[in-house]
């Protein structure tokens, strides 16, 4: 079985997806051969995507938590082979760090998984984008929806001067695709850059900044982006058109999760604190309360399995210790180490 015989049922959802959207959109009166026209269904192409990923950007997170959770173990085998560099010494730290991912169930590219989800269909995407010119002049036969005669028009249309078929490397569209290309390319890995930069300096706890785990965050932070804007210059712009607005989509989904529903002892969680705590609401909301229920499952299953320690301190705001540490007594009371103390005379 060929690439393009894989390939062939995602080019047909994702031209089915753009045509619904292009109908919707010529039905509330926008032009229908307009390059707007067919940029707004690329866009309404990635909300059904990303929107139909949702369940597995919550499998995300938690596989993020229980990446944190066993950080100390990670942290305790690094001190471990620390300043060994014999190939023995390494080739140990590397087989203990992968059965420590083993026995706890975890990935440490965990937080790839919403890009490999998405990879078939931005693929077909670039297909279908580039078959546009041959289907239209009836070079080859259609996909799905998009006949000779959609192709042709969908191949004619363009966004400033640009056609959402041409590329940057092409040798049509002139300055007009070098320009819109360009900044496409920008937006692109800015969202790439920030979306990963929030994650680390808002929603980990110190102890996850340091480590292995840390080092290959940050070299995702700067290797991703570098990346996008190479590849990206032989991309369609209409590629280039989704892969924006899925790191749009991206970036503002971890603002809301890094606002609402912050990491335990990490910086997003001690700023939500403060504002509720400024604004006389509680600490805890129902949701975070299950969220830290399953933190708490999560981190039972990992010590019964002999992952972590069972010593291991969770983060608690101000006013649940005081609560657990009980309050001092009012005037005129005693407390029972008062009543075990014996009389002063004076």
């Amino acid at each position: 079985m060929s690439f393009s015989d894989i390939i062939y049922p995602f080019e047909w959802l994702v031209s089915w997806i753009m045509y619904l959207w292009h109908g919707a959109l010529t039905t509330i009166g926008l032009p229908e051969a307009s390059g707007w026209t067919w940029t707004l269904s690329i866009v309404g192409l990635v909300v059904v995507m990303r929107a139909a990923l949702i369940p597995l950007f919550v499998k995300q997170i938690h596989a993020s938590r229980k990446m944190q959770l066993i950080q100390p173990e990670m942290a305790k085998i690094q001190a471990k082979y620390k300043g060994k560099t014999d190939p023995d010494s390494r080739q140990k730290m590397t087989e203990e760090t992968m059965a420590l991912y083993k026995d706890s169930g975890t990935n440490p590219f965990a937080s790839c998984l919403p890009i490999f989800a998405q990879m078939p269909f931005f693929f077909g995407l670039f297909r279908v984008l580039n078959s546009l010119d041959e289907i239209g002049s009836g070079a080859r036969s259609g996909i799905g929806p998009i006949t000779q005669q959609v192709a042709a028009q969908a191949e004619s249309s363009s966004i400033f001067g640009a056609q959402l078929s041409a590329q940057f490397l092409g040798t049509d569209g002139g300055i007009s695709v070098k320009i819109v290309t360009v900044t496409l390319i920008i937006l692109m890995s800015l969202t790439t850059f920030t979306t990963q930069y929030q994650l680390m300096r808002k929603n980990m706890p110190a102890a996850a900044l340091e480590g292995q785990f840390a080092q290959q965050q940050k070299i995702m932070l700067y290797l991703f982006p570098i990346i996008f804007a190479v590849s990206g210059t032989y991309f369609p712009i209409g590629v280039l058109i989704y892969w924006f607005t899925t790191n749009l989509w991206t970036m503002c989904q971890q603002f809301y999760v890094i606002r609402r529903m912050p990491a335990p002892g990490s910086a997003a969680e001690k700023a939500m604190q403060d504002r509720r705590r400024k604004s006389g609401k509680p600490i805890d909301t129902p949701e975070e309360t299950r969220e830290r229920a399953h933190d708490a499952e999560m981190a039972q299953e990992l010590e019964a399995k002999g992952v972590i320690s069972g010593q291991r301190q969770q983060p608690t705001s101000k006013k649940r210790a005081k609560k657990k540490g009980g309050t001092p007594p009012k005037s005129g009371t005693t407390s029972a180490v008062d009543e075990q103390k014996p009389p002063t005379n004076n």
